[in-house]
């Protein structure tokens, strides 16, 4: 009776580990993707920034880094191309040529 309830103790615990395990494998995938993430986010935040600040010269711009659309009257839709897609809408005053965000938001994939 001994031998079988330190057998189940035993069992028990090796299950444990195993659990542990598993749990600790997939803490690491977990972070090193916000990580990943993390950094893609700050790299299109980045290239938004950028074009935002050379609107006035549109054609300048690298395209690959960036779609610009008019949505108005001094109005401009900036969004990033690359894994993290970011959208800002833009206001550019003409007098004195500087760009105003808007709003902005994160882009999802369908």
């Amino acid at each position: 009776m001994i031998i079988a309830w330190v057998l189940s103790l035993l069992l028990l615990m090796a299950s444990l580990v195993g659990y542990l395990q598993r749990m600790t494998a997939l803490e690491m995938i977990a972070t090193q993707t916000i990580k990943t993430t993390q950094a893609e986010f700050i790299a299109a935040e980045k290239k938004l920034l950028e074009c935002e600040r050379k609107i006035s010269h549109v054609a300048t711009l690298p395209s690959d880094s960036c779609v610009v659309q008019s949505i108005g009257k001094q109005i401009w839709k900036v969004s990033t191309v690359g894994l993290v897609t970011l959208e800002s809408v833009i206001h550019l005053d003409d007098a004195s040529g500087s760009a105003t965000r808007l709003s902005w938001r994160q882009a999802f994939k369908e």
